[in-house]
């Protein structure tokens, strides 16, 4: 049995932490110079930037997962595969699943693939050529190799990785991974008292104002 009164604690302290990341989200936003950029993501970290900074999204990878030596091999050579028609997979899965030339694309986070596919071709129009990032994310069908190829990508990029990776510029290692084979949800919160998700650890306000 709890003693009077700790039920509206527990409610006023809830109420401070979500007010405490509201301003630490606004304080994101006020910092931000660049603002028509366009995140090529290996799945959701980018979304998430662009919610944050309540900005619209600038890139077709919103709301889907592409495995990491798919997504290098689309990097590689970006404008040929979003000149391709995405298609529908056929085979079953737990959600939508297209391929985009040779590229598998799994559309995770919508109903059907139409819906996903309207999306794609939608938000591929927006693209801003001159104003790119990319973001990627040590999980999957990643390795060694795939970071290395990576890092060998001609843009302003950034690689999440559970585990520091020194010789490598574009890596950036998120702490509480390490004991995993890969990282987990980076937009997952923290165990600690503030709000935080993992994503907070890089500062992405200062990497999206590092226009070429």
């Amino acid at each position: 049995m709890f003693p009077s009164g700790y039920e509206d604690y527990e409610k006023n302290v809830e109420r401070y932490k979500r007010e405490e990341y509201k301003r630490y989200l606004e304080e994101k936003k006020a910092r931000l110079k660049n603002f028509d950029f366009s995140i090529i993501s290996s799945n959701c970290n980018g979304a998430f930037m662009y919610y944050d900074l309540g900005l619209q999204y600038l890139s077709p990878t919103v709301n889907l997962t592409i495995g990491m030596n798919d997504f290098i091999k689309m990097i590689g050579n970006l404008k040929y595969y979003m000149s391709l028609e995405m298609k529908k997979l056929e085979e079953n899965y737990l959600y939508p699943t297209a391929m985009l030339g040779d590229i598998k694309v799994n559309l995770v986070h919508y109903r059907t693939f139409e819906e996903g596919f309207k999306k794609w071709e939608e938000r591929k129009r927006r693209i801003n050529w001159n104003n790119l990032f990319i973001v990627g994310t040590e999980r999957w069908d990643c390795n060694y190799e795939t970071i290395k190829s990576f890092e060998q990508l001609p843009y302003n990029k950034v690689f999440f990785t559970h585990v520091e990776y020194p010789e490598f510029k574009s890596a950036y290692y998120i702490k509480g991974f390490e004991d995993q084979k890969q990282l987990g949800v980076l937009v997952d919160y923290k165990n600690q008292f503030l709000l935080r998700r993992y994503l907070d650890d890089f500062d992405y306000v200062d990497f999206l104002n590092r226009r070429e």
